[in-house]
């Protein structure tokens, strides 16, 4: 494996994932774990991805505005697994922005901490999602576009948006760092 650029090649999918990919950035968090010490089978995973790329040329970001004027413009999804990573036993979180139509920030990450539950990984993504909107908002405004409304953040645990909107009355999230419960709340 000393001969083969298994770094150089991670690197240029990072750039890729950060900049224009997207659809990539958690196939190159995966490999990236491995950067220090990668087998023959995650060389073949780094070609593997290298076909997609050459099979995907055609894909592109679009951006547009949006049809109805009222709504805020800045709409954001998150997700996460539970447990993912089977090394340590982290979870993977992600969200991606989208600025109008077209996608502008987006990530997938391991999680700093061990989740217990399904509940709390989504929760734990939803709050770094809630960040990076918060940015969007000062971002936009500092550009001369105030937010008119509060931004949509979109997740897929019922559980994890139960507690988004009455943390207190969850003694199952009570030892989650407080930081976590002041960004984020729906309703």
């Amino acid at each position: 494996m000393k001969s083969v650029p298994y770094l150089s090649a991670v690197g240029s999918f990072m750039y890729l994932a950060i900049t224009t990919r997207p659809d990539i950035s958690y196939a190159v968090d995966v490999l990236a774990r491995f950067n220090s010490n990668p087998g023959p089978i995650h060389w073949k995973a780094v070609k593997h991805l290298f076909r997609y790329l050459k099979g995907t040329l055609d894909l592109k970001l679009t951006y547009g505005p949006i049809g109805d004027k009222s709504q805020d413009p800045i709409l954001t999804y998150s997700d996460a697994d539970h447990g993912g990573n089977s090394d340590n036993g982290k979870s993977t979180g992600g969200y991606m922005v989208k600025l109008g139509t077209g996608a502008v920030s987006w990530s997938s990450k391991l999680q700093t901490m061990v989740a217990l539950s399904t509940t709390e990984a989504e929760y734990i993504a939803a709050v770094e999602a809630a960040k990076e909107i918060i940015w969007m908002h000062q971002f936009m405004g500092e550009l001369g576009y105030p937010p008119c409304t509060a931004s949509t953040l979109l997740m897929d645990n019922q559980s994890a948006i139960s507690v988004s909107k009455n943390p207190e009355h969850h003694g199952r999230m009570k030892h989650l760092d407080l930081r976590r419960f002041c960004w984020i709340g729906l309703g």
